[in-house]
């Protein structure tokens, strides 16, 4: 099976990614190639096309397995497993960044949240202390802002992308709305202070009226 240039080139430079990413230059060969083929390869097909053993081939397979990065199947009259890529690729945007979240960011998380829990010893400790827990703070935000992109529904995702700078334009005018409501309720805050503070003036220089009866009338001695 030979391979066109177009198609080489992209297999190619998915290799030598592949190992900036955390994979091994096979196997980021083997997923380009499976990414761009119109139809399922068998292992066989697949070592041709790329000049590799049939060992590597079957080791880097399992490897895509394990990211959920390969679908298999087979096919009428043939005993041999025939593997693909999946179709959708925002699925396999997700499922690529999933598993580098569980592979490498939830164990840096583990991690430095047990070391907020140790008792520092000395003052540098104190400091690496925490040095960590702003580094912890920042992961979990980044993680948590992931995990809520996540569960949105493709269409959604693709327009809050679309929205690019113009996000921190609405994010301005929510401030803004913000700053003008908190402003309004602390001038309400000080006219209602004011009016009570004049009203208890009032009542303090108004006259205190008597609340002393008139003696009664004495009753006059009845004539006989």
């Amino acid at each position: 099976m030979q391979l066109s240039p177009l198609i080489q080139r992209f297999v190619l430079h998915f290799g030598e990614m592949g190992s900036r990413w955390g994979i091994n230059r096979t196997v980021g060969q083997i997923y380009a190639l499976l990414f761009t083929a119109a139809r399922p390869l068998n292992a066989d097909e697949i070592a041709e096309s790329l000049g590799f053993s049939r060992s590597n081939v079957s080791i880097g397979l399992k490897e895509l397995e394990s990211w959920s990065l390969v679908k298999l199947s087979h096919q009428p009259g043939d005993r041999r497993e025939y593997f693909s890529a999946p179709d959708d690729v925002w699925a396999i945007f997700r499922t690529l960044a999933e598993e580098r979240r569980r592979r490498e960011i939830d164990p840096t998380l583990s991690m430095l949240r047990e070391v907020q829990l140790e008792t520092p010893l000395s003052e540098e400790d104190r400091h690496a202390q925490a040095r960590m827990k702003e580094m912890y703070g920042l992961i979990l935000l980044v993680t948590t802002w992931f995990g809520d992109m996540q569960k949105l529904d493709v269409a959604t995702l693709e327009k809050l992308m679309r929205l690019g700078s113009r996000v921190t334009k609405l994010l301005d005018v929510k401030d803004r709305l913000t700053s003008a409501i908190g402003m309004g309720a602390s001038a309400r805050d000080k006219a209602a202070k004011a009016e009570k503070a004049e009203k208890v003036e009032k009542s303090e220089k108004a006259p205190a009226k008597s609340s002393s009866k008139p003696p009664a009338k004495s009753a006059r001695p009845r004539k006989e």
